[in-house]
């Protein structure tokens, strides 16, 4: 089908100017794992993930791409289009995670995707999701703005209502509901997405992988270099515990991955190398690191 074609061909191209652009400020080439789903395996079709660990900036970064196929969608993906239940599906995206080694960087988050389903005796039905969210361990209002602005500019040619709307959906859905927390600053975030058709939502997802350098990589190379000490790093640590308990708790993503069998390696490169728990840990009143939870992660228009 030419329109997977050509978004194949877009979210391949995405993914080798992001990475070509993470390694030339880390220095660390990323490791290329083509795959292919095994014959008999519930989900064919095939992928490339690319991983860089223990780099000198970006402690570990994983940027994957897939291209499946499946005899029916899971639940995860027709929770929302019951007429669908049942339907052979195909989807595709690129997905990034990236965790910096300094604790005053960012990790960062970024996804764009298509799933097109093919019901018996009816027309492919086709949509788009994605999105990008921000997720300091300590904050900074020029990051939060630079990062808001880019989102919102992104969003621009597709109607003024989409970045209100996608804003506020992406503070609902990374949330950790169990704690009552945000997980992060937020961004945008949208998931079946078909009013555009097909060029429209294709367009969407365009704009949004060509918007990701521009919005993440000038804040990282502002606090790469930063000096840090044990306390910053163990904080950092701490707050990657809650990152871990947002993607295996609440992420659809990873949900629909791992119903439809997909490849469990990729589906968890957004992991961080390392992470901690603490019981009922609270910052003194005052500290950078209570300002996070009075001041960044508390939903606010940025821009």
């Amino acid at each position: 089908m030419q329109q997977v074609d050509a978004v194949r061909a877009y979210l391949l191209d995405l993914q080798a100017r992001i990475t070509s652009a993470c390694t030339a400020i880390d220095g660390t080439a990323f490791l290329r794992d083509a795959w292919e789903k095994a014959p008999g395996e519930p989900l064919q079709g095939n992928g490339v993930t690319m991983i860089l660990e223990q780099g000198p900036v970006l402690e570990r970064a994983g940027c994957g791409f897939s291209h499946v196929r499946g005899p029916r969608l899971p639940p995860s993906a027709t929770q929302h289009r019951p007429e669908l239940a049942g339907a052979p599906f195909e989807a595709l995206g690129v997905s990034l995670v990236f965790h910096p080694r300094n604790p005053y960087a960012p990790t960062v988050h970024m996804n764009v995707r298509m799933i097109s389903a093919a019901p018996a005796g009816g027309e492919p039905a086709f949509w788009f999701g994605g999105g990008m969210d921000l997720t300091p361990s300590y904050g900074f209002d020029e990051d939060a703005v630079h990062f808001h602005e880019a989102c919102r500019q992104a969003l621009e040619p597709f109607g003024a209502d989409k970045h209100p709307r996608f804003k506020k959906w992406c503070d609902d859905y990374f949330c950790l509901k169990h704690r009552n927390e945000q997980r992060g600053i937020g961004g945008i975030f949208f998931d079946d997405v078909s009013e555009l058709g097909f060029e429209g939502g294709f367009a969407l997802i365009r704009s949004v992988g060509d918007a990701f350098l521009g919005a993440y990589l000038p804040i990282l190379e502002r606090r790469k270099d930063l000096a840090y000490g044990e306390r910053e790093r163990d904080f950092q640590l701490y707050r990657r515990g809650r990152y871990v308990e947002f993607n295996l708790v609440w992420d659809r993503g990873t949900h629909f991955g791992l119903q439809s069998g997909g490849r469990t390696e990729s589906i968890l490169l957004s992991m961080p190398p390392l992470c901690s728990w603490a019981y009922r840990q609270e910052p003194a009143a005052g500290t950078p690191e209570a300002q996070l939870y009075t001041r960044y992660l508390q939903p606010r228009e940025w821009v």
